[in-house]
């Protein structure tokens, strides 16, 4: 309770010193909109202080490169969540793996009910399979550079490194690279925005066999890479659709958590995805964490399918 009234304090202070008062959000048009309809000043006091917070966190959490005036902070995004409906977990007490599944049991089994899946032969003739590897997405991505591609575009996760681009992070020493002893471990992610760089990817995967044929590939590919350890931490994702994520090289560990509703009907689970092997999970949904097993260099290509 102590560190967390010291917190709220701290956040009152940053809202000072930045100068956002209580006179000033009120010459706010939504403000005076939304607080003419309230009937109680009280009411009125609590929604001013919340979006004091509201911009306190997206100014002080701004990067200086940032495009957008204001950014809502990915966090809070949870606070708006829909309830998710449970029968998405019931009596799933592990991740199913299969092999040649029809695209119709594929969608009845997995895709309507909302139940994760591994399908371990869903990479079959990937040429991606004896291609990727470090050198091959810093080369791709050197020949393909473009500098119109925005921070709008494309996100860039750096998780426990020190990096602050993907260009920085394919630009460390060949040693790290190669998780030779010694060197910091590092585990980064990336939503390719680049066209060029895009259309080579395509070459080396195909569209999963499994998907059915009225489903739409979300063209925009998501690439996690990284040595063993600790992956993504536990979280929710705030995309559009369900996604699969193929393993291409290593071994990456996924726990999987219901979400917060659910949580005394459900219980978490986790599997092996390996090499040659595609994960399908509502990540919207499903709460994950990933680890990456000891051995080599974990690389994962995904995209979103509607």
């Amino acid at each position: 309770m102590q560190k967390a009234e010291k917190r709220f304090k701290s956040i009152l202070q940053k809202t000072k010193d930045a100068k956002i008062s209580y006179d000033e959000l009120l010459t706010l048009d939504v403000v005076r909109v939304l607080c003419g309809s309230s009937k109680s000043s009280g009411n009125k006091k609590w929604f001013i202080l919340f979006l004091i917070l509201c911009c306190t966190f997206a100014y002080f959490g701004r990067s200086d490169t940032s495009e957008c005036l204001i950014e809502i902070p990915f966090e809070s995004s949870k606070i708006f969540r829909e309830p998710v409906n449970c029968e998405i977990c019931l009596n799933t007490f592990e991740v199913s793996k299969v092999e040649n599944i029809s695209k119709h049991d594929f969608e009845h089994l997995y895709i309507n009910t909302g139940k994760p899946v591994v399908i371990t032969d869903g990479t079959t003739n990937w040429l991606a399979m004896k291609t990727f590897s470090f050198n091959f997405f810093k080369q791709l991505y050197q020949s393909a550079h473009d500098h119109s591609f925005t921070q709008i575009a494309c996100q860039f996760f750096p998780y426990k490194t020190e990096f602050t681009s993907l260009d920085e992070a394919l630009n460390m020493s060949v040693e790290r690279s190669r998780l030779e002893p010694g060197t910091l471990p590092w585990y980064i992610g990336w939503s390719n925005c680049n066209d060029k760089a895009g259309n080579i990817l395509r070459e080396y995967y195909n569209r999963p066999y499994f998907l059915p044929d009225n489903s739409e590939n979300i063209a925009l590919n998501w690439i996690f890479m990284g040595g063993p350890g600790v992956g993504a931490h536990m979280h929710v994702d705030n995309v559009q659709y369900p996604s699969w994520q193929a393993q291409i090289r290593g071994k990456k560990v996924w726990r999987l958590a219901p979400p917060p509703e659910c949580f005394y009907q459900c219980r978490e689970m986790e599997v092996t995805v390996s090499p040659g092997e595609i994960i399908v999970v509502d990540t919207n949904r499903w709460y994950h964490q990933t680890h990456i097993l000891p051995g080599d260099l974990s690389i994962t290509i995904g995209a979103e399918f509607d």
